[in-house]
């Protein structure tokens, strides 16, 4: 099987382009919850939590993403791109397809699930 580096390469920097926006958007000041429970409705309270909740976890995430897509750039750079990590297997097309940061084939990964 012979991968497109080319197309991968540019779904990287699409990728981390808008990851880039996304970190933007997750460092915007966040909605506060209002000082005084009485003055809100509850339901506006809970939405705000959940708001806050769903914009940190984006926040710790998207660093991590981040590192994982650079790293997918060096490897295309190493001429490693599209190997499994653990096996050196070719990855199949479909894992590149549904995550191009992708470092283990599935065999590696069922492995690695059974293990835990």
């Amino acid at each position: 099987m012979t991968i497109d580096l080319e197309r991968f390469h540019r779904q990287l920097a699409d990728e981390l382009v808008q990851l880039q926006e996304a970190l933007m958007q997750a460092s915007a000041p966040q909605t506060e919850l209002p000082a005084d429970p009485s003055s809100g409705t509850e339901l506006a309270q809970m939405d705000a939590l959940k708001q806050q909740a769903i914009a940190k976890a984006i926040r710790e995430r998207l660093p991590t993403r981040k590192r994982a897509l650079q790293a997918a750039f060096a490897r295309i750079g190493a001429g490693t791109f599209g190997r499994c990590c653990q096996c050196d297997s070719a990855l199949e097309l479909e894992r590149l397809e549904g995550d191009v940061a992708a470092v283990f084939c599935l065999d590696c990964v069922i492995e690695r699930d059974a293990q835990k």
